[in-house]
């Protein structure tokens, strides 16, 4: 699927949305939703068609054509259901009113008074736009000419005329049972001739079949397809006209179509039921005057499911008038002057509701066979997309989004498929179009399709739409694009985890708690894959390892609440969980990352108090740990050729930063900050790097240090005392022969 695809069609949401109380807005012909994906799908299919490098599957293009046509049948139903119908009068009020009402007025009337055989017209003229396209047989010079050359020259030269061939040149030679024919070119022109005019009968463009009959120089058969149309005459049919002084060709001639249609579709019936007949001839006529009776022959034509549906709408809306039209006597032009002696009475509204719900019935049980029928050419009737359109001409979405929906729960659907993209994406916005035009879609339904599609936009890499889909959740919005921030891990950069957390805003998610809640589940995950802390502090050699993926994305995790002050106190706390154990992991080098990390604003939040003491003590070990490496990096300024002067002063710094560090380390490990908690579990923290004059204050028993050096069967311990011991060395050696000097100098 195109990338440009995705995007375009989450334009045509956002705008929609923007519309989403303006229904005429969203029902458009032209403008509306449905219209609009249209037109994209059939944008697509044209630049495939018209790329010679584009990699997009014929397979693919059918797909997106099934799509195109979808939405088509969408915007072609949708509108009337979503509108109160104008009041139309009775066709039997009609008649009473006016007996001599032409039948293509009472036709009308007839259809507005069934809202299914309204909606059927609508979708048979939906299945004439997007027929294939008609075919084009090749020009004729003359009528017959191949034929008419044989027996000309037969009479002429007086051979008589060759056996087999026809005799005569009108349109019924091949008809007398006499098992002559056309000349051979002729007859193949004539079969070809009638596929095309089936053709164009089957897309609904008669006028253009009527044409193609006269450049064949065969205006009989023009004049047979003209009798299909129904008879017209606005000046006794009582109909409002626009006036606008000027008459149309129909009005000059008084009137149009044909007044014996009755007779003309009973000619055609026995036409299309004549064996003797060329197939094609035969399936011509029963398109042109489709019923019960010739519908197998109708039927031998259909090749895609299309063509099963069209032969069978065709035939329902026929039989609907023509039964409706004998109730009412036909009117004076189908019943004559007897229809005047012997008017029908109006029924009652109960037995017009009984009739017409029985009529339905009937209707939907034709219809659902097309849920089975075998086709010949193109996707089956189980098609997802032959699926969906069935599901919308009968009325029934809300199962329909249930049962794709089951299929994805079920595993039924291969997301690796060319189809799964495009399946995904029309349902989804499918499921968004029915909201917005307040049509009731399954909620549970809608959110399994739209959690579908996400994945879908996630592993094209659409990342910026993933917000506004996510926002189409409800209830669960925020905690699905909280799952896709997640899932971002390291691939995202701070700049882009911040635009991410922003679009949420744009699409109406509470951007707090969006951020709160991708924090908590990058941290859950994180401390899931990482080693649980027991025991013993780990030895100061871990400090110096590489950090790991892992926990550079627990360390990284502080930034989602921490790009807005609205969630620094929830930064605060997992800022804390996060540093103790980074601490006690003995990562010192990434808690102080993560401290540096954090907004100077978290430092005056005063509350929870404990926990504000809990940072500040955090932020005083580090000032202390940046105060060694500066006494460190003094010592190491020490060199053997310094004159008395340059050591004096290097001496001097090196004493003032080795002061405060004392009184840094000191104050710090003399504060609460490592008693035990009221819990009576020890908060831990990297403590146990000592300077070597604090040996005191580790065997005070009032802060009960040396716990820490009692793990580890004493090894612990033992490393401190050697420690002790060179310090003590170190002293000596400065202060001769008192081992105390060292302590109280």
């Amino acid at each position: 699927m195109s990338e440009s695809l995705y995007s375009s069609c989450a334009e045509v949401l956002s705008v929609c949305q923007a519309a989403k109380d303006d229904l005429a807005a969203l029902l458009d012909p032209n403008t509306g939703f449905a219209p609009r994906l249209r037109q994209l799908c059939r944008d697509q299919i044209t630049e495939a068609e018209n790329s010679a490098s584009s990699d997009v599957s014929q397979e693919e293009l059918d797909v997106l054509r099934m799509e195109a046509n979808t939405w088509g049948l969408l915007q072609a139903v949708m509108p009337a259901r979503k509108t109160e119908p104008e009041p139309h009068i009775h066709p039997r009020t009609l008649l009473v009113k006016n007996p001599y009402t032409p039948t293509s007025t009472l036709a009308q009337a007839i259809m507005h008074s069934s809202v299914l055989l309204t909606e059927l017209v609508v979708v048979r003229e939906w299945l004439h736009e997007t027929a294939p396209q008609p075919q084009h047989p090749e020009a004729t010079t003359g009528y017959w000419k191949f034929t008419k050359h044989n027996v000309m020259q037969a009479l002429r030269t007086g051979s008589g005329i060759r056996e087999g061939l026809v005799k005569e040149l009108d349109p019924d030679a091949m008809n007398r049972g006499d098992g002559r024919s056309l000349a051979a070119d002729d007859a193949g022109s004539e079969k070809s001739l009638a596929q095309a005019l089936y053709s164009f009968v089957r897309a609904g463009r008669l006028d253009e079949a009527v044409e193609l009959c006269r450049k064949a120089h065969q205006p009989w058969r023009a004049a047979s397809i003209r009798g299909s149309l129904l008879f017209q005459w606005r000046a006794i049919a009582n109909e409002q006209r626009d006036d606008d002084g000027i008459d149309d060709a129909e009005d000059a001639e008084g009137w149009q179509g044909n007044p014996r249609r009755k007779l003309w579709k009973s000619t055609c019936a026995r036409a299309a039921l004549n064996p003797n007949l060329p197939d094609p001839e035969r399936i011509l006529y029963a398109a042109l005057a489709p019923c019960p009776q010739t519908f197998s022959v109708l039927k031998s034509a259909c090749r895609t499911w299309e063509d099963h549906l069209w032969a069978q709408i065709s035939i329902l809306c026929e039989e609907k008038q023509t039964a409706e039209t004998i109730k009412l006597g036909g009117g004076f032009w189908d019943g004559g002057l007897a229809v005047l002696e012997n008017m029908p009475s109006l029924p009652s509204r109960e037995e017009d509701a009984a009739e017409e719900e029985e009529w339905e019935k009937e209707a939907t049980s034709t219809l659902e066979t097309l849920g089975s029928v075998h086709v010949e050419d193109g996707p089956t009737a189980d098609h997802a997309f032959h699926v969906s359109q069935l599901a919308i001409i009968l009325d029934r979405t809300s199962s329909l989004l249930e049962t794709f929906a089951a299929g994805l729960r079920d595993g039924n659907f291969d997301p690796e498929s060319s189809e799964y993209p495009t399946m995904t994406r029309f349902f989804a916005h499918l499921c968004l179009y029915l909201r917005m035009i307040d049509i009731p879609a399954p909620p549970l339904a809608t959110q399994v399709i739209l959690e579908a599609y996400l994945q879908v936009l996630e592993a094209a890499g659409q990342r910026e739409l993933i917000a506004m889909y996510a926002g189409a959740l409800g209830d669960n919005a925020v905690e699905r694009y909280a799952m896709f921030l997640t899932s971002l891990e390291l691939t995202a950069d701070v700049n882009e985890r911040r635009l991410a957390l922003t679009r949420a805003r744009e699409h109406g998610l509470n951007v707090h708690r969006v951020a709160v809640v991708t924090a908590e589940r990058t941290i859950d995950r994180a401390f899931e894959l990482l080693p649980q802390m027991k025991g013993p502090l780990p030895s100061v050699i871990a400090l110096q390892a590489t950090p790991s993926d892992i926990e550079l994305l627990l360390l990284r995790s502080i930034e989602w609440t921490t790009f807005e002050d609205g969630t620094y106190d929830t930064a605060l706390e997992q800022a804390t969980v996060i540093l103790r154990y980074f601490l006690g992991a003995g990562r010192v080098s990434l808690a102080k990352n993560l401290v540096e990390m954090l907004p100077r604003e978290l430092a005056s939040i005063d509350q929870p108090e404990e926990r504000a003491t809990e940072y500040l003590h955090y932020r005083q070990f580090f000032t202390i740990w940046d105060s060694l490496d500066r006494v460190v990096e003094c010592q190491s300024l020490e060199v053997s050729i310094m004159n008395r002067d340059t050591r004096a002063a290097w001496l001097s710094d090196y004493k003032g930063l080795m002061d405060q560090a004392y009184d840094a380390v000191v104050k710090l490990l003399t504060s609460d900050w490592m008693m035990p908690n009221e819990t009576g579990d020890r908060l831990p923290a990297r403590n146990l790097k000592r300077a070597l004059e604090l040996a005191n204050i580790v065997a005070d028993s009032r802060y009960k240090l040396y716990d820490d050096f009692l793990h580890l069967d004493g090894r612990r311990l033992g490393e401190y005392l050697d420690a002790v011991r060179r310090a003590t060395i170190a002293g000596l050696e400065e202060g001769g022969s008192d081992p105390f000097k060292i302590i109280l100098s």
